[in-house]
Order: structure tokens, then sequence, then C-alpha cells
């Protein structure tokens, strides 16, 4: 049995655990991101948690994989700029913790990881074409081509958040507008819900809250799931067009209310998808749960790493 240790580094914490080569997490533990902010303090963070889950597991490991928001050279095993941490730009966690661990490491996008995982061991095993996308506070994904992770020019990930739905949209945080993200992801419902005129403001709205609204019959929040709905199933539709996958996997906060919108995305994904075979595009959840994203950079390393890395994904 093959123990890998799993680093999630998001923007509010970082998870490390012990997962095993069935997708089983053996141990866990968290610390917010905001302790780690500085790269020297944060690498001993890591490394200490490490250690200790390890010992929690009663495990030794033959890896280490990690999976982070924010832009990462794969390759380099080095961060972009992380606005999250930025103490942590340009620095080499895969090189520094091969030489504490000695061990190999490998580093991905979250998204990516988390894709890597489901296609693997999880709602999209068997599927050789697969699109996973989170929708949450952005919207982000991983792709699955041919059993193999895609990857852009110089190893990049692509952005599908940043598509444009409506170029007279909102501003997104990109510097562009009417983006995706600015459109649907669970900020963009809160601040449509705001700007209408009926809105009385009188108590602080997130969409997990506009979900319960709706669910209570709330005619607002109805609306803005309406839109929410019309929003997520056009940009899903543009994915469709553009890669007809076998799957599209949906995960994050959103979709934890998801049977408000899977029905109307489906049918707005109907008109959207005249040309292509989307009676055979299967549209699911995952199935990962909560430690989808840490299960996903054990994943990574496999994908990397281990001897039937040609067919990680099948």
């Amino acid at each position: 049995m093959t123990t890998i240790g799993a680093i999630d580094i998001g923007g509010t914490k970082i998870a490390v655990g012990m997962v095993d080569d069935n997708g089983r997490v053996l141990s866990r533990m968290e610390c917010p991101s905001s302790v780690a902010e500085a790269y020297g303090n944060g690498l001993a963070i890591v490394a200490s948690m490490l250690r200790t889950a390890m010992r929690t597991a009663g495990v030794s490991i033959a890896g280490i994989g990690i999976g982070s928001t924010g832009p990462v050279y794969p390759f380099t095993g080095r961060f972009g700029d992380l606005d999250f941490l930025p103490q942590w730009s340009g620095e080499s966690l895969v090189d520094d913790l091969t030489r504490e661990f000695h061990v190999p490491v490998a580093l991905e996008n979250d998204a990516d990881a988390a894709a890597l995982a489901e296609v693997s061991w999880g709602a999209g095993r068997s599927k050789s074409r697969l699109i996973y996308v989170t929708i949450g506070t952005g919207i982000g994904g991983g792709i699955i081509l041919d059993g193999q992770l895609y990857r852009g020019v110089d190893g990049a990930h692509p952005e599908i958040g940043h598509q444009v739905i409506d170029v007279n949209g909102p501003p997104c945080s990109c510097g562009f507008y009417g983006c995706w993200e600015s459109l649907a992801a669970g900020p963009a419902m809160t601040k449509w819900i705001e700007s209408q005129a009926e809105y009385a403001g009188s108590e602080e709205l997130t969409a997990k809250r506009i979900c319960e609204l709706a669910l209570g019959g709330d005619a607002l929040a109805l609306r803005g799931v309406e839109r929410e709905t019309f929003y997520l199933g056009l940009g899903l539709a543009n994915l469709v067009n553009l890669f007809t996958p076998d799957a599209v996997i949906l995960s994050d906060s959103v979709m934890r209310s998801a049977n408000l919108f899977l029905d109307g995305i489906r049918e707005v994904m109907r008109k959207g998808c005249r040309f292509v075979s989307l009676e055979k595009v299967e549209l699911t959840l995952a199935s990962l749960g909560e430690d989808a994203n840490l299960i996903g950079a054990a994943r990574t390393w496999h994908y990397r790493f281990a001897q039937d890395a040609r067919h990680a994904c099948q």
C-alpha cells in the first residue's frame, strides 16, 4: 500500500493529510493560511503537520502531492503571484519538501488536482474526457482529455471562469468585464440581489443564505437563483460545445444547493448545445466531499510519478 502526504493550500486554510492509493484519507489536520504568511514559517508549519499526520496514521510516505489555489508552475514547482500568500510567490515548496523528506514531490493547481482525483477515484471514474468545475467564491476547473490532464502553453492552467459571457457585464477581478466568474460565482449572486430595488438589506447576505431563502419561497431569492441557473448553464454549454466531454462534474459551495439549479442548468445547456451530442454528456456532482482537494493533491503525485502514470486517469 502506497501512502502519500497531501497538502491543500487555499485562500483561508492549509490542510495536510495522509492518503492511501485507494484515495482514502487516513489522517488530516489544518491551519489558517494567515498563520503561514511568511514563507519560512509556512514551510516549518507544513513540515510539522506532515510529520504529525504521519504519526497519527502510523505510516511512512512514498511521496508528497501539493494542490494550491492561484497560479502555480507544475514543472518548476514554484508558486506564481499568490494574492493570499504574497510572500510565497516565487518560492518552491517542492524543492524544500524534497530536501526535508527525501521523497519526490509534485505540485498542481488545486482544481486540476481535484479533477485528477474525481476521474481516478470519484464520480468521473472510467471517463476519459471530463471537465471538473468549481463554483464557489470563484469559478475554476480542470480538464481531462483522453485520460490526460490538459495543459496549455508552458504548462498553463486553463482559466475557465474567465471566459467572457457578457462583454457589457459586471467588472471581474481579472480586469475585464462580464467573465463567467463575475456573473455566476457565489459573490455574483450576492451582488445582484443587493443591487435590486426591493432588497431590504436587513441581514448579511451570502450565496448560501440566498439559496435558503429561495427554498423558503422568497421571490427575490428565487429570481436570483433563476439568474444564477441561466449563467451557469450558459458557461457550461460553452465548455461542452468546445470540448464535447463524456462528463461535467460540478463542485464547491454553490453546488451544495444543487437541487435548486441542476434541472434549469440542463435546460439551458440543451438550448445552447444543439450541434453536439449533449444527451451523451453526463452532468453530475463531485463525489469526494470536503476532502476532494486533499485527495486530489495526493493524486497529483500518482499522476506524475507512479509506474502506471500513463494510465493514471483511466
